[in-house]
């Protein structure tokens, strides 16, 4: 683990087995995480970053139209091209699920020293 390329907290902030500390990820997993919380931060959420955020609450009880796909997937790209250097952003899809109220996001991004892909996928769920 001493040469790992990036490194994070572990925002489940599970404790080292033996050490007790927070355990961290680190290089895929790292960047995989910092990409989920940035889609699913809102505008305002972070204190002294307003302009952080996605806006996917505002878009999850809109009327799902080819537009609100388009401006769904712009937003993601994005934030994630914006506040995410270490990602670099293949594809984003968004796909609704009527009969469960739901959205599915899947995000495929390369990051710096790594070859191989990573794809995210992400359910989005109304939940008023």
């Amino acid at each position: 683990m001493e040469n790992a390329t990036f490194s994070d907290l572990n925002l489940g902030f599970d404790a080292h087995p033996l050490t007790g500390a927070v355990t961290r990820k680190i290089d895929r997993n790292a960047v995989k995480q910092s990409v989920k919380n940035l889609i699913l931060t809102d505008f305002y959420e972070r204190p002294f970053q307003p302009e952080l955020g996605c806006g996917l609450r505002y878009h999850l009880f809109e009327l799902f139209t080819p537009a609100t796909k388009q401006s769904l997937e712009t937003a993601m790209r994005e934030v994630i091209e914006n506040y995410e250097p270490r990602a670099s952003i293949l594809e984003v899809l968004v796909e609704d699920h009527p009969d469960e109220n739901a959205l599915s996001a899947s995000i495929a991004f390369m990051i710096r020293n790594d070859q191989n892909p990573i794809v995210l996928d992400l359910i989005l769920e109304r939940v008023r």
